[in-house]
């Protein structure tokens, strides 16, 4: 199957055929797991700023939030080796003809930290050769 598929491609794709099609997913553990994603990585590890009076209600789209989960100990640690984990791991997709890939990025109620890592992570991942990423924030906006 993986000989028919990699000729195929070899046959009649271009240089214009899309590479990976990575979809990022924030998502609140309080309201369940996603089933249906190939990776899952859990923010808990970080302080989160629901416990911050001036931050509890923003989201981790504002810049406050952002820069609060970032400069936590261990995220930029976390973001850069996660990186570097998933990069041969999409060009490993790529050469056995997998076009679609998730990652789901959670949090305890998918409003701050992972809002703010999913963004990060998809901001650096869609530099990534042949990787075309998606972002949503599943349960943004759900408290």
């Amino acid at each position: 199957m993986h000989d028919l598929s990699t000729a195929t491609r070899d046959l009649f794709s271009d240089d214009n055929t899309p590479g990976l099609q990575l979809s990022v997913l924030s998502f609140g553990f309080k309201y369940g797991a996603p089933t249906d994603v190939d990776l899952m990585a859990d923010m808990r590890f970080l302080p989160n700023p629901f416990w911050e009076t001036e931050l509890r209600a923003l989201t981790g789209v504002d810049p406050e939030v952002k820069e609060y989960v970032l400069s936590r100990d261990g995220a930029a640690e976390f973001i850069d080796n996660y990186v570097a984990a998933l990069t041969p791991v999409f060009s490993g997709f790529q050469r056995e003809n997998k076009r679609h890939a998730s990652l789901a990025i959670g949090c305890t109620g998918g409003k701050h930290r992972s809002v703010a890592i999913a963004r990060e992570l998809a901001d650096r991942l869609a530099g990534l050769p042949g990787v075309n990423v998606t972002l949503r924030h599943r349960d943004l906006g759900r408290e």
